[in-house]
């Protein structure tokens, strides 16, 4: 595997300035980048050169692009692409935004393990990623990732190649560079992108290392194997699962360092994308795609009652390992996997029992992931074990089609079957299965009418996963509004977990549950900023002074004026009571923080039209269709405005 890629021009680190700091506050480390860490590190550096975290993001040279551009051609039902190589340079052929075919220089590619994805970078800044993939793992195809998940696609769909929601800087570099610093210039239109590092580099896992280069003091860096089990599983989970981010993604200042709390920086994604139910988990809660191995490990007993972390089966991306960077075994066990032998430093009697556990004599079957880690997770054209850890549970798949390892392996047997055969080897099981026969009908759409009991099941239970506590308080309050108004209160009173708090709060401001304002107020003092933002914004929401004060201290205190979503309320409340001047100021604040937020961009262009400048509305509409080109409402008023409406 050749060495990581070296920083060229596009990913120079920013400047930066220094700032009068009292002496016994030393300055915060800065990103030096990984070269710097090998001079000392050298046997680490060369190790990680080898590894495919080096690999997230490298320039498209020939060293590194696995694809086929042997004046290669692709066909899928809504996309048509044509490779070539010239050179050392590499191009795609393809359907621009304005739907006419152009060739698109390749700059750089993203992974290359199993898929290795194609970026352009456009003239105005926006790196986006080509519609066509290259499939390395199986018959080593070219595939369009998106045409699978999201089917035909035409340019004014959000997942275009040409959109933003389809933009590196959105959704990909954040996690496949070290050093981010991204900015869009709201007049210019146009985007910088600067980093210290292609890849997750030593940075992304063991933090700035400035002022370690200066002092070589191990104090100065962060080792993720000494932390709390709880600040090294964040490590890894800031990149290991989509989140939501509590300071907006062009905020560098605010982005996540090795050592912080996952919680100060993050919420999970978890069954909802925004408003949107997520088409990325099953109907039971876990995920159906790969890449959210956080979301997946949070909720299995193993984490919770266990306490495993990534690093409880994973080594570091440095260290000697097995495949996947998983742990190898001390010793050789027969009829054991190197995947299975990391469970036996926590179910050593379960390994002692062998087949009179597994109740099988196929080897494929002794192995511990074939039940409780079954490939059933989707990764476009790769199936990946499911990080739940769960046991086989054959009646949701009946019920509620979601797969179960039994028939993973027995695919003519019928689900049925498959539950009588598990429950009469194992008729313990049947206890366990009954938290994801819960979750299932808690969670599933189609048992929406019925599910109450089920939604106050799994928000009650002070056991389950607080992820998915948090996704029932949603659920339960987005079906039944004023009836989920009891069962919400009484678990917001239960719970010390700061994102079950914020999920809570958001479920009451939801059902419209204005008897439970003075339960709130306690809550614009909590540690969590995610839980004081939601407390004030709910608050606030409700016509309370106070939530009104504290969404008025967040928007203007230095260390909280970067979060978005105080302004977007003060700009709300604003304009409820008519005060255009004070909404146009605080949705500009919020634009300028988060600016391809359509909405807000939107509800600018109504503010400047009404106060007559008309032209400022439309520049403001055009700007919502340049981030969202499905946006109905920038549409219709665009197109009122034109006609002279």
């Amino acid at each position: 595997v050749p060495p990581p890629p070296a920083p060229t021009a596009a990913s120079t680190p920013p400047t930066v300035t220094a700032s009068t700091t009292p002496a016994a506050h030393p300055p915060a480390s800065t990103y030096v980048g990984s070269a710097a860490c090998a001079d000392c590190h050298e046997h680490e550096h060369a190790a990680w050169g080898k590894d495919w975290h080096s690999r997230a993001l490298s320039p498209a040279t020939p060293k590194f692009v696995v694809g086929d551009f042997r004046k290669t051609h692709f066909k899928g039902e809504s996309s048509e692409a044509w490779m070539r190589r010239d050179g050392e340079h590499h191009f795609m052929r393809t359907r621009g935004a304005d739907g006419q075919l152009a060739e698109f220089p390749v700059q750089w590619v993203v992974g290359g393990k199993r898929m290795q994805d194609p970026v352009t970078v456009l003239p105005d800044g926006r790196w986006q990623v080509l519609p066509v993939y290259f499939h390395v793992t199986g018959k080593g195809e070219w595939v369009d990732y998106s045409e699978k998940k999201q089917g035909a696609l035409s340019p004014d769909h959000p997942f275009f190649w040409t959109n933003f929601r389809r933009s590196a800087q959105h959704a990909c570099l954040d996690c496949h560079v070290t050093g981010l610093d991204a900015r869009y210039d709201r007049a210019a239109h146009t985007w910088t992108t600067r980093f210290t590092d292609a890849g997750v580099a030593c940075e992304s896992c063991h933090g700035p290392g400035s002022r370690h280069v200066e002092s070589q003091d191990a104090k100065d860096i962060v080792q993720p194997a000494s932390l709390s089990p709880e600040l090294g599983f964040a490590v890894c989970a800031q990149c290991h699962g989509p989140r939501k981010p509590l300071f907006p993604i062009l905020d560098a200042a605010h982005r996540f360092q090795p050592g912080q709390r996952y919680e100060d920086h993050y919420q999970p994604i978890v069954l909802f994308l925004g408003n949107e139910r997520s088409g990325d988990y099953f109907t039971d809660g876990r995920p159906s795609t790969s890449s959210f191995e956080y979301q997946a490990l949070i909720q299995s007993r193993c984490h919770t009652k266990g306490g495993a972390t990534c690093l409880t089966c994973h080594t570091a991306p440095h260290e000697p390992g097995a495949p996947n960077e998983v742990q190898k075994p001390q010793k050789a066990t027969a009829n054991v996997s190197t995947n299975s032998a990391t469970c036996q430093q926590c179910h050593a009697d379960v390994f002692a029992q062998g087949q009179k556990h597994t109740h099988h004599t196929a080897r494929a079957a002794q192995d511990c992931l074939s039940c409780h880690m079954p490939p059933v997770v989707s990764g476009v054209l790769d199936p990946f074990a499911d990080h739940a850890l769960d046991v086989p549970v054959p009646d949701n798949t009946s019920r509620h089609g979601v797969p179960n390892a039994c028939n993973s392996c027995h695919a003519k047997e019928t689900p049925e079957a498959m539950s009588q055969a598990l429950l009469k080897w194992w008729p313990q099981a049947g206890v366990r299965q009954q938290r994801r026969l819960r979750l299932a009908e808690a969670f599933d759409d189609k048992t929406a009418a019925t599910s109450r009991p089920s939604l106050e099941a799994v928000l009650a239970d002070t056991e389950e996963a607080p992820s998915l506590r948090g996704a029932a308080a949603k659920l339960l309050a987005r079906r039944f509004k004023r009836d989920a108004v009891p069962a919400l209160r009484a678990a917001l009173e239960g719970t010390q977990d700061g994102l079950l708090r914020s999920d809570i709060i958001e479920g009451l401001g939801t059902a419209g549950s204005r008897e439970a304002i003075e339960d709130l107020v306690p809550l614009l003092t909590d540690r969590s900023l995610w839980v004081r933002q939601a407390a004030s914004l709910t608050l606030a929401g409700f016509g309370d002074a106070r939530g009104l004060a504290a969404t008025q201290a967040l928007a203007s205190r230095p260390e909280t004026s970067g979060l978005v979503q105080p302004h977007l309320m003060l700009g709300q409340l604003a304009m409820r009571r008519k005060d255009v001047v004070t909404a146009t100021r605080e949705f500009e604040r919020a634009l300028d923080l988060q600016p391809y937020n359509a909405d807000a961009l939107v509800k600018l262009a109504d503010l400047y039209v009404v106060q007559g400048q008309v032209e400022r509305g439309k520049q403001r509409l055009e700007e919502a269709l340049r981030f969202d080109p499905q946006s109905r409402a920038a549409k219709q008023r665009l197109s009122m405005l034109q006609q002279g409406r």
